[in-house]
């Protein structure tokens, strides 16, 4: 797909290197720049989860791709990348606002050396207003954008979602962005500068609530009774049976009356479901409580309710349409362990794009990168001796 596109990827954390990830899956020729020792993703990771030495949170993000590390404080270690820059593609960079430029590379030097460019810049809040120096973060985003206000149940307050939603869906977004502008290039040779933030991305999350309040309608308030949304009909949400938790999405009252043996539904409109949420909510989870999820399961389908049982990681890992669809991928790494991770969430044609090459140790490439820019063993060996660029292992030998 973007076999022949060159990319720069000055990212770390989650945002970025998932960016830059789904265009390494789709054949881009990825150099991920990482400071001497290692991006911060390398050395941290969620639940302390790693294999051997490698973070889990690094290789979740980090396959199809090179490794260089570089020292972008020395000058020769800015003009190695300045050289990177200038035979790419595109760029993408989630560094804090600012420190790129302070480094030298805003977007109007890096269009100067090379006009046609795609140059992403991925930050917290976007490149204006009040907030835009301010480094970003998926769980404050979640706070300031509304998301943690909207979700959860009367009791529980705030709630925030159980993963960085924000970060990936900006990341999603990034990628989407570039690919518009590489289209864009290809019809006009105009490069670009393209912007994703968290903010936006947490605000497009809330696409139908948000809409609703911005068009004058106030959103129900945060419900007891297991009501997952502030703005469907009753029953939607999770509910709790003789043995576990079901959910129920949309259905008709006659066919929860038929289903679930309850009177009191029948007849029930549409409207009367919003207008009646809680009450409907209590009366359908007091009835689930009575029988096994293996029962509803059963009968709830036949009279047409959309349901499905609430599954652990365990569960999903398992499930035959996760496997059908090739949602999991197996990885050996460099050093001697075995991962498996979440493959590229699309098809083409039919196939899943796979793994190339799994994630690489840090500075795995500079010795390749370097030469390829056409920088001589002596000064390469130099720059690895004095720290202008690392890699991984010992130095290459003298020739």
């Amino acid at each position: 797909m973007l076999d022949g596109i060159k990319v720069v990827s000055l990212t770390h954390y989650l945002q970025g290197p998932s960016c830059v990830q789904y265009l390494a899956d789709l054949g881009a020729d990825v150099v991920k720049v990482e400071k001497v020792g290692g991006a911060y993703e390398r050395h941290w990771s969620g639940a302390e989860s790693y294999l051997g030495d490698e973070s889990v949170f690094y290789l979740l993000a980090g396959r199809n791709q090179r490794s260089i590390e570089l020292d972008l404080r020395d000058p020769r270690g800015a003009e190695v990348l300045w050289r990177l820059v200038e035979e790419c593609d595109v760029l993408v960079q989630n560094f804090r606002p600012g420190a790129l430029e302070r480094l030298g590379f805003s977007y109007e030097a890096v269009a100067a050396r090379n006009p046609s460019i795609v140059y992403c810049a991925l930050s917290g809040y976007g490149p204006r207003g009040p907030l835009a120096g301010e480094p970003g973060q998926d769980l404050l985003i979640q706070s300031i954008s509304g998301l943690l206000d909207l979700t959860g149940g009367a009791d529980a307050g705030p709630t925030p979602v159980g993963t960085a939603v924000v970060d990936q869906h900006g990341a999603t977004l990034g990628a989407l962005g570039i690919l518009a502008a590489l289209v864009r290039r290809a019809r006009t040779g105009q490069g670009c500068r393209v912007d994703a933030n968290l903010l936006s991305a947490a605000l497009n999350l809330q696409l139908e609530p948000l809409s609703y309040h911005l068009n004058g309608t106030e959103l129900y308030p945060k419900s007891a009774t297991g009501l997952a949304s502030r703005f469907h009909q009753a029953p939607y949400g999770a509910y709790e049976t003789a043995d576990g938790w079901l959910t129920i999405s949309l259905s008709a009252g006659d066919a929860l009356a038929d289903a679930l043996e309850l009177d009191a539904l029948r007849g029930s409109t549409r409207a009367e479901q919003f207008r009646r949420r809680e009450e409907v909510s209590d009366l359908v989870g007091a009835r689930l409580r009575e029988r096994t999820t293996e029962h509803w399961l059963a009968v709830l389908p036949e009279h047409g309710i959309w349901c499905a049982p609430v599954r652990t990681y365990a569960d999903v890992v398992d499930d035959p349409q996760v496997r059908a669809n090739g949602a999991f991928l197996d990885a050996h790494l460099a050093n001697g362990e075995d991962a498996r991770l979440l493959a590229h969430p699309i098809a083409y044609d039919g196939d899943v794009p796979g793994l190339r090459t799994p994630p690489p140790v840090s500075g795995a490439d500079t010795v390749d990168v370097l030469e390829s820019l056409g920088y001589p063993p002596d000064v390469i060996r130099d720059y690895l001796a004095s720290g202008v660029a690392g890699r991984s292992g010992a130095l290459p030998p003298t020739p």
